[in-house]
């Protein structure tokens, strides 16, 4: 308990660093909530990361947004922040129907893109986006869809632990509470593409997406709630959705911003098909088998608490008659708030365990905008693909795509 409290303390308030001269100068557009968690508390750690300027829709919002966390400069405008030659990067925290038109805007202006999740409203503008000429240019501008989650040592041990070929079945689950996201919040406004699929599911779709290491080929069912006011009728609060994945698994995820008071973690549970297992100490006659499950407890903010369980159930049995002669389980936990207490081929790189998985994050896209060795990334390809695995979905439940935005690229 002490360490999981001194874990999280020091990760909401970590040790100030001195600046290099070189540093990352950052612009935010929007004083949105997600800013301090996606960027402003991690860049406090960061050498090479220092947070310049602020722009929103109301000013005097983005001047008591810059005041409380020691922003330099305010602009009046978004457009004021990419026209501006000392700013080299964009943090847009914006909510999703925005996302592409000050994508776009930012890469066209030259800035790197750290790109709040989900990246875009639909797979329409997720292709034009990431296939954008000027990403495929020398010195192109770095664009990061922001999946913080898929950066933190706990996922890559994880997937350590799972053969994707040999994946029959993966159930993932993810909530809020009710009183966390009220009625007339962004994540219901249609025209500002919310949802619970858009807002929590994501997660959970991606998570699918790694653990089979693959693309679904179909969605086979997608069961929502909606307020059914007439006004918010098109976003959903809770879903259910299952995919069928090319090697025959089934996948499911689902996920309520409506939860009960009592929160319950983030969980991806991978149950696994019987593979033989060689052993020579066993006669010709007999073969051992294993069937494994393994659950990621706390995958989207695993850097306050989270708990990998691995349970084998192994079988000694006759090959004629397929009959046991042994039966036993092996289970065992693990944990990974570094990469070193992960270990294998990300062993050596750098973390403290109170690093969040925006930390994490941050690492890996101030390594791209140096030019220096990432070890995990989440590429434009890989962004497409998880807004078509959200269209699949949205289509299933009836609900309809996200609405495209009016703003032409041309």
């Amino acid at each position: 308990m002490i360490s999981l409290v001194n874990r999280v303390f020091t990760a909401f308030g970590p040790p100030t660093v001195e600046k290099k001269s070189d540093a990352i100068r950052f612009g935010i557009l929007g004083a949105a909530k997600i800013a301090p968690l996606a960027l402003i508390t991690p860049a406090k750690s960061h050498p090479e990361v220092i947070l310049q300027a602020v722009s929103a829709r109301d000013r005097t919002r983005a001047e008591e947004f810059a005041k409380k966390h020691g922003i330099p400069d305010v602009r009046d405008s978004y457009q004021e922040i990419l026209d501006d030659p000392n700013i080299d990067a964009i943090l847009i925290p914006l909510p999703n129907s925005l996302h592409f038109e000050w994508a776009v805007r930012a890469i066209r202006a030259g800035k790197h893109v750290l790109l709040e999740k989900p990246s875009v409203s639909n797979a329409t503008e997720a292709n034009i986006l990431f296939n954008l000429p000027e990403l495929s240019q020398p010195n192109a501008p770095v664009l990061l869809e922001a999946f913080h989650h898929r950066f933190h040592p706990s996922v890559q041990l994880f997937r350590s632990f799972i053969n994707p070929a040999d994946v029959v079945h993966v159930h993932t689950d993810s909530m809020v509470p009710w009183f966390i996201t009220a009625k007339d919040n962004i994540e219901f406004n249609y025209n500002l593409s919310g949802g619970s699929i858009m807002m929590l599911g994501t997660y959970n779709f991606g998570m699918l997406r790694i653990i089979f290491n693959d693309e679904p080929e179909e969605c086979l069912t997608c069961d929502t709630s909606v307020f059914g006011d007439g006004v918010h009728d098109k976003c959903d609060y809770d879903f259910k959705a299952k995919f069928r994945f090319p090697n025959g698994g089934i996948g499911e995820a689902t996920t309520s911003l409506r939860g009960p008071i009592l929160w319950k973690p983030s969980e991806a549970r991978v149950t696994t098909r019987e593979v033989v297992v060689p052993d020579k100490t066993l006669p010709s006659t007999q073969e051992k088998v294993l069937t494994r499950q393994v659950t990621l407890h706390g995958f989207i903010h695993a850097f306050i608490w989270h708990r990998i369980d691995v349970k084998d159930s192994n079988v000694i049995r006759n090959k004629a008659d397929r009959q046991p002669v042994k039966q036993w389980v092996e289970s065992k936990s693990h944990k990974a708030y570094t990469y070193k207490e992960a270990g294998g081929e990300f062993a050596h790189l750098p973390g403290e365990d109170w690093w969040m998985s925006y930390r994490y994050q941050l690492e890996e896209f101030v390594n791209r905008v140096k030019g220096s060795p990432t070890q995990y990334w989440v590429s434009g390809e890989d962004s497409v693909n998880q807004m078509k695995m959200i269209d699949m979905a949205y289509e299933k439940s009836g609900l309809g795509l996200r609405p495209t935005s009016s703003f032409k690229v041309t």
